[in-house]
């Protein structure tokens, strides 16, 4: 087998009942389920304008060696309705995975849910326009290489967080998250009841009834002193 060079065709996929009850949940209240371990890094972060507020779908993951998008395209021809790319690069920032012409083959033939790349892409006065979710670190005019290699639907590293082919993919204003497909169920339970929660906590907090104690309780646990009095150089 060339290592290096594969393209799975096939996925285990979570059920679409799943990923519909993902997209109704913010990323954060998610993540926090995850002992918020399961965000990617930050400098990946959506870069066009979606009308819908989450974006929701399985992943379909692409390795690329830096800079080059051979395997990406090779993605685009297998991908379905509703997937999310999800692309890791090496972390190169110095050339644009794809442009204009791949991402509208994306979003309008193709139908995927979105596409997350760890490295930049280029005709951001277009794409950046576009209600279809693209998650990038940022642009740049210099187009990739076509040499490979690369894999298709492999166990990947995205910004700093493991990604398994079928693994739910979550993004919004905040970033991204990654949910493990075999935890989906579990971690759907509990989401829900953070979802109802925080928005119970955000109302107590607009109106001043939200209850602070555990705020000093907590810092005469870690041992933190209280001073009545100002600083003194």
């Amino acid at each position: 087998m060339a290592v290096g060079k594969r393209i799975f065709l096939k996925r285990e996929l979570p059920s679409q009942e799943l990923i519909n009850e993902f997209r109704k949940i913010p990323a954060a209240n998610t993540a926090d389920v995850m002992e918020r371990n399961c965000a990617m890094n930050p400098r990946i972060r959506l870069v066009s304008n979606p009308k819908a507020p989450i974006m929701a779908g399985p992943a379909l993951t692409v390795k690329v060696r830096s800079g080059d998008n051979l395997a990406l395209h090779a993605a685009l021809n297998i991908a379905k309705e509703g997937d999310v790319i999800v692309v890791s690069n090496e972390g190169d920032n110095t050339r644009a995975l794809m442009g204009e012409i791949m991402m509208a083959y994306l979003c309008y033939y193709k139908k995927i849910a979105g596409i997350i790349l760890d490295g930049p892409i280029r005709d951001i006065a277009e794409i950046g326009t576009w209600d279809f979710p693209v998650f990038a670190t940022g642009t740049t005019p210099g187009g990739p290489y076509k040499e490979g290699p690369g894999e298709v639907n492999v166990p990947i590293a995205c910004g700093e967080v493991s990604v398994n082919p079928g693994d739910i993919i979550v993004g919004d204003a905040d970033g991204i998250i990654v949910i493990p497909r075999r935890d989906a169920e579990a971690i759907l339970v509990d989401a829900k009841k953070v979802q109802a929660n925080d928005a119970a906590k955000a109302q107590a907090a607009k109106t001043g009834s939200a209850n602070r104690d555990w705020v000093t309780k907590l810092l005469e646990e870690k041992k933190f002193e209280f001073i009545d009095d100002v600083y003194k150089n």
